[in-house]
């Protein structure tokens, strides 16, 4: 592990995401070998045993199904022991009730990093913000095992895993379809195909009378959903 803390470049989107082994709640991981061929949301936490992120960890662990039927497994993270981690995730479960989830069981992996090798390795470590606590980073890394988005929140703000959903839905239907998706787009709205390549395409698709697509000018043109 001493090679890898040596490294706190954050990476970036396009990057191959950074290698590790850990500890978790769920037994030990090789990242990102043991879940190549699957989408991953590899988030980081301050602390167990915190109001906001206890809120986050039962709302991800209500949809973790959902994501699972998206191909995508969930992974967190934080500066605390394998003990506290269990600990806390054994008290959602008995005796915390939110927004009607009752009885939740943290299935995904939960990540012991007490000597913050993953989270520098990362960039979750912001001086600004804490020296000793990760900030609610999440990184979005697709079946090619690259990073393809990431997100910071600040320690007080709590992460909307419905948006954290939708951009996983956005990305895979890029990638099998071509197209890219608008402002606030949501499954089933009309998606953006790819601008022309020259002014002979451009002509061609603004006169198109197809049936599925339509230009709002030459280099702006939706596709339809059905």
């Amino acid at each position: 592990m001493e090679e890898q803390a040596v490294n706190t470049r954050m990476p970036l989107i396009g990057d191959p995401a950074p290698a590790f082994t850990a500890k978790t709640t769920q037994g030990p991981i090789n990242f990102p070998a043991d879940f190549k061929g699957k989408w991953v949301i590899l988030f980081s936490h301050p602390a167990d045993f915190t109001p906001v992120c206890t809120t986050e960890f039962m709302t991800f662990a209500n949809m973790h199904e959902d994501f699972k039927k998206l191909n995508t497994e969930l992974i967190g993270l934080s500066i605390d022991s394998l003990y506290a981690h269990i600990a806390w995730l054994r008290t959602i479960k008995e005796k915390i009730e939110y927004k009607g989830m009752k009885g939740i069981e943290v299935n995904f992996p939960l990540i012991e990093d007490i000597k913050m090798d993953i989270a520098k390795m990362y960039g979750m470590l912001q001086p600004g913000a804490s020296s000793t606590q990760a900030v609610r980073a999440v990184f979005v890394i697709d079946p090619k095992t690259i990073v393809r988005a990431v997100l910071y929140y600040p320690l007080s703000t709590g992460r909307n895993m419905d948006e954290i959903k939708r951009m996983i839905i956005a990305m895979q239907k890029a990638d099998k379809e071509n197209i890219a998706t608008p402002a606030n787009w949501q499954p089933g709205d009309d998606v953006i195909v790819p601008p022309p390549g020259s002014c002979g395409t451009a002509k061609e698709r603004v006169e198109s009378k197809s049936d599925d697509t339509y230009c709002l000018d030459w280099f702006m043109c939706f596709k339809k959903q059905k």
